[in-house]
């Protein structure tokens, strides 16, 4: 009985929805750690302008930023995605077949135009978001490693971040069990 259900575990893990390489460069789907600007894991800190202006702190600044985030600082939000490394103005791919639904918008703030941009999509059971991606198209269906847009310039909005697209369920809960 034992054996039976060690076989049924190793199964249902092996069976369980994986995604594809998203970012072309980044074959292994490498996650964003930490940078100037924060973390790039599910439920990381999220630092609001003001409480970097209340503490002293500038965007020219790392030191100030590294010293809180080492501290243990978590911000004042959660971050609710997790960010997969990708250049600026690489190929972004569909990381199984997905249907697409529709672009998003990112941000309400005009200084942010540059990355304003995403896409809904669903596929092997999930829903989610791609966050800083330019689609090549906004319906329809493409298939597993098939490019579905371009990263946009994180860099000219965010000097220094570690350029990613954010991966975003839409219901909100953790993506990293599929990566």
């Amino acid at each position: 009985m034992r054996s039976l259900l060690v076989l049924l575990a190793v199964l249902w893990v092996c069976d369980a929805v994986k995604f594809g390489q998203l970012c072309s460069g980044n074959p292994s789907n490498s996650r964003r750690t930490s940078d100037r600007w924060g973390q790039g894991q599910y439920g990381a800190g999220r630092y609001s302008e003001i409480t970097f202006l209340l503490y002293g702190w500038c965007e020219r600044c790392d030191t100030a930023a590294h010293s809180w985030m080492s501290a243990g600082f978590r911000g004042t939000r959660l971050h609710q995605g997790l960010d997969i490394k990708c250049s600026d103005g690489a190929a972004v791919y569909a990381p199984f077949d997905v249907t697409l639904n529709g672009k998003l918008t990112v941000y309400t703030d005009p200084t942010k135009a540059a990355i304003n941009e995403g896409i809904n999509l669903s596929g092997q059971g999930l829903c989610f978001k791609l966050f800083y991606v330019r689609p090549d198209r906004t319906s329809g269906t493409v298939r597993k490693g098939q490019r579905i847009g371009t990263m946009l310039p994180m860099q000219s909005v965010y000097p220094g971040i570690t350029s990613h697209v954010h991966v975003q369920m839409c219901d909100k809960s953790d993506p990293t069990p599929y990566f």
